[in-house]
């Protein structure tokens, strides 16, 4: 019995879809993602994909099928076990704030109403920023967001979100750091806090590194308004 609870999905999803003004966002899309370690979804970019991420984080309710996270189906239990990070729309950070800045917000936002919470230091840099980037230096307190690497930026990104420790971490598309050798690291670090974490993220093409689960996600909405245009011509 132990065995077959530990086999359990850490997110499963059947025939989840969304729909928007314009038709189909997504779906139905099913999914089994397993316990730990960094799984990426290997699907096409755009409004499909991160409304997906957003769906399995627990930011947006799917319109139908059914979605378990951690045991979990109401989307407010899902939203407290999952954190989210670098989505469009959702947790850019402002060019002009310093990452000192971005990091005091972050520690106010998550502190009890009573609790005073000074400027980040060199301390909270390190608590906040330590676990993310591992042995990969840490930004300035004083550089602005705007200055940093697409590297540097995509790991504060998930340090600001992942403050909590949450269960599951979903991060956007590991494509938007651009360079093969960054989007190495980048995996690495995904891939360490998948020791203590479910992670998901997103990309176009897969990942080949070891130890890394890929799953395609078929966008079986696009191939029905295909078809349906096809029936119509």
């Amino acid at each position: 019995m132990a065995d077959a609870a530990a086999q359990e999905p850490a997110i499963a999803a059947r025939a989840i879809t969304k729909r928007g003004p314009s038709g189909p966002v997504y779906g139905p899309v099913d999914l089994d993602i397993v316990a730990g370690g960094l799984t990426v979804l290997v699907a096409a970019p755009g409004v499909g994909r991160d409304a997906l991420l957003l769906t399995l984080s627990g930011r947006m309710r799917p319109d139908a099928g059914t979605l378990l996270v951690l045991g979990r189906s109401r989307i407010r239990d899902i939203f407290d076990g999952a954190a989210l990070a670098a989505i469009d729309g959702v947790d850019e950070l402002a060019e002009t704030a310093t990452v000192g800045d971005l990091i005091t917000e972050k520690l106010r936002w998550d502190a009890h109403w009573y609790k005073v919470v000074r400027r980040a230091d060199a301390r909270a840099l390190t608590r906040v920023c330590g676990p993310v980037f591992g042995d990969l230096p840490l930004p300035p307190l004083s550089e602005a967001a705007g200055e940093l690497s697409e590297l540097d930026a995509m790991l504060l990104r998930i340090a600001l979100a992942n403050t909590r420790r949450p269960p599951v971490l979903v991060a956007g598309d590991i494509e938007q750091v651009t360079t093969d050798r960054d989007r190495e690291q980048l995996i690495g670090r995904l891939v360490a806090l998948g020791e203590h974490q479910t992670v998901v993220t997103a990309s176009a093409n897969g990942v080949t590194t070891a130890g890394v689960r890929n799953i395609v996600v078929e966008d079986r909405s696009r191939h029905a308004a295909a078809t349906q245009q096809e029936g119509q011509a």
